[in-house]
């Protein structure tokens, strides 16, 4: 195979992998609803308390537990040579032991392996198993100076951890086997990398991360294949052992995951979501956030959110405890969108209780109300797409500013406007996967293949409405600009070739009235974005909401008037195409959005997106606050979420209080042909007042500390 058919031919959409299918044949995966983890250090055999911990979980109702067993350390009687045992173990079985204490809770029980790592003594017995870089230096670890960094796509994972995974699935017949830090820290140059790569692709391994060289074009697909191969390699191993156990991989996520998660979602009976805290100026929905992308590929296949009761920033304070108020409203925004929480801690000895309390708590709450947490499917009519391949080959070193930032902005105008949503991957545009939204949103979703083009023509002549931002389909899957946007027929544009900005002092007239303009009446002009392009009509639009007001000096204050106070070239373009309804902005007024975070930005994505359904959201909710609004059905029963994210702290946390809103006013749209047997509130407790009127039905939530859910019996 030359490196053309290599690179074309293995991706077949930049970065889909041939999976295997998922077995479930066994039906624990769906049983567990709250995880617990336990990750032992190395000298916890001889200091900490198994009793506490058992006690602790009975006492949270964990259906199901995570337990370190092997890889970097190993906590049971390891026979195998090199695979080192902890120097605290003695002739114990710690792992062992609590692995069969928990089976007596009747809990699930996977075992935790980490196979990042080893000790002076294997780098010297097998230096073929150490990491390299690019100057061809074995590379120590970055944290732990006496241990040395693996490579995940070489001899150590597929041989030796081989052996240990097939020794814990033997000895304890676990119900599966999840390993963290499997896929590697970083590029390698060992000479295991070097042959395979040369013989999968014919090229030497690349010295730039610049995706639209071949060799790192080629790398990022081989990279993918090997560690499949690897996944395959220890689920088969572990299921010859035990047909109900399997391997879960502690990867996945969303645009800026590195492993495709379509293939994940087709191979994986069970994922968790592995964004554990927010850090930095991540909002607290993000957790939300993660339980949509996983289920996008996921289905209906169960998926947790980890969730770590420290704090997650980047000085690595491990043995931390986050506040109360944070850790509850977390794990609300993941549990209103689909997550089963896990809880981890790390380290058996307790430094800090305070977040024992809250925990227990939140997990005695979800217990009881396990009922109405076992959902079937979200009902919500929008979707965001995500794209990976996007963030990969356009986005690349800045995938965060170009792709990143503009599905954080969309997302954050979503959530203010209550409007409920889904996230959609991008190798998932197929009728069966897409047609349950009457739009999808495409936030600059740049790098799209011809085929995905036409599965969103087919969409729209299904009824299907759009809303997308600034380079969508301007490029193809390889992050390689086109001539013409994939998807110009569309738009209804055509691209004249140059991109303007970054701009400064650049605005909008507003040319009234539009539905697009709501809640802008009282405005004239607002500001613009930082980058455009230029674009111009191809089809007619007799409506132009946004005009451009070019830009003009800012300094000195002498300077600052409009040279072109006024001019025809439109913003925003709207068009009708049968039931379906298409609105681009040529600019990046989603990305703008999440540094600015102008309300007047806000109010025109939530606009479009409104305009673009053009019918009644299934729930409409109204009131004080700002709130993450989601709709779900059961088997007897249908859930409005809200989660309460008004607080001070929202866009920097840690949220010191909760702080109560309302009253809100909920109107939801039931189920066709069903009535409501009971309606109650599952925070508050008890029954509430409900009206219905047709197919909807209204009631008042009175307040909101952190997470109400409206539970209604059909």
């Amino acid at each position: 195979m030359n490196r053309r058919e290599f690179v074309t031919g293995a991706a077949a959409g930049a970065l889909a992998v041939n999976a295997a299918p998922a077995s479930g044949a066994s039906g624990w995966f769906d049983r567990p609803m709250r995880w617990a983890q336990l990750t032992l250090v190395e000298n916890d055999p001889a200091q900490y308390d198994p009793r506490f911990w058992l006690d602790y979980f009975k006492r949270t109702h964990s259906d199901a537990v995570c337990l370190s067993a092997g890889g970097c350390v190993a906590y049971y009687p390891t026979k195998i040579p090199l695979h080192h045992r902890s120097a605290w173990m003695q002739d114990a079985d710690p792992f062992g032991e609590l692995a069969a204490a928990c089976r007596k809770l009747g809990m699930v029980v996977v075992a935790r392996t980490d196979p990042h790592s080893v000790l002076q003594e294997a780098r010297d017995a097998h230096p073929e198993w150490i990491a390299v870089d690019a100057e061809g230096n074995m590379r120590r670890h970055w944290a732990t100076p006496g241990r040395w960094v693996t490579c995940a796509l070489g001899p150590y994972n597929f041989e030796f951890m081989t052996e240990v995974t097939k020794e814990i699935a033997t000895l304890y017949k676990v119900d599966a086997i999840f390993s963290n830090r499997w896929a590697g820290s970083g590029m390698c140059y060992c000479e295991s990398c070097r042959r395979n790569f040369k013989a999968a692709s014919g090229m030497d391994l690349p010295r730039t991360n610049n995706p639209q060289d071949p060799a790192r074009r080629a790398h990022i697909v081989w990279r993918q294949q090997r560690l499949f191969e690897l996944w395959t390699l220890w689920d088969s191993e572990i299921r010859k052992i035990n047909p109900d156990a399997c391997f879960i991989a502690n990867s996945g996520g969303g645009a800026l995951s590195d492993l495709d998660m379509k293939t994940i979602g087709e191979r994986a009976p069970i994922m968790f979501a592995d964004r554990q805290a927010r850090r930095g100026l991540s909002a607290p929905w993000s957790n939300g956030k993660n339980g949509k992308e996983y289920r996008a590929t996921m289905g209906h296949k169960p998926i947790g959110g980890i969730f770590s009761v420290g704090v997650e920033e980047r000085y690595r304070w491990k043995d931390s405890v986050q506040s109360e108020a944070e850790i509850r409203l977390w794990v609300a925004d993941g549990t209103a969108n689909g997550l089963r929480p896990w809880f981890t801690k790390f380290a058996g000895a307790l430094h800090d209780k305070r977040w024992l309390k809250p925990v227990e708590e939140i997990y005695g709450w979800h217990q009881r109300n396990e009922k109405y947490l076992r959902n079937t499917e979200p009902l919500a009519r929008v979707a965001m797409v995500y794209s990976q391949q996007t963030a990969t080959f356009y986005g690349a070193e800045r995938a965060v500013q170009k792709v990143e930032d503009h599905t954080l902005g969309f997302y954050q105008a979503l959530i203010e406007a209550r409007i409920p949503f889904e996230m959609a991957h991008d190798k998932l545009l197929d009728a069966g996967n897409i047609d349950r939204f009457k739009v999808l949103i495409l936030p600059n979703i740049a790098a799209l293949s011809d085929s995905q083009c036409e599965q969103l023509r087919q969409y729209v002549k299904r009824g299907g409405s759009i809303v997308a931002t600034f380079e969508t389909s301007l490029y193809n899957e390889w992050g390689e600009r086109r001539n013409e946007f994939g998807i110009d027929d569309l738009f209804g544009v055509s691209f004249r070739g140059r991109t303007e900005g970054p701009m400064q002092n650049s605005y909008l007239n507003l040319e009234k009235p539009h539905p697009i303009l709501a809640g802008l009446e009282d405005a004239e002009r607002i500001i613009n974005g930082a980058y455009r392009l230029d674009v111009k009509p191809a089809a007619d639009f007799p409506s132009r909401p946004l005009t451009l007001v070019p830009s003009y000096p800012d300094l000195p204050m002498e300077e600052v008037y409009p040279r072109i106070p006024k001019t025809d070239i439109a913003e925003v373009y709207l068009r009708e195409l049968g039931q379906s309804r298409i609105a681009y902005f040529p600019w990046d007024i989603d990305r703008t959005f999440w540094e600015a975070l102008c309300v007047d930005h806000g109010k025109l994505l939530a606009n479009a997106v409104r305009w673009a359904a053009n019918e009644d959201q299934p729930a409409t909710v109204t009131g004080p606050g700002v709130l993450d609004v989601t709709v779900w059905r059961q088997k007897d029963s249908m859930t409005v979420h809200l989660v309460n994210l008004t607080n001070p702290m929202m866009m920097k946390g840690p949220v010191r209080e909760l702080i109560p809103v309302g009253p809100q006013r909920v109107r939801v749209r039931l189920p066709e042909g069903k009535k409501p047997a009971k309606v109650q509130l599952l925070t508050a407790g008890g029954t509430v007042n409900a009206r219905q009127s047709g197919a909807y039905l209204e009631l008042t939530v009175p307040s909101i500390l952190a997470h109400e859910v409206v539970a209604i019996d059909l």
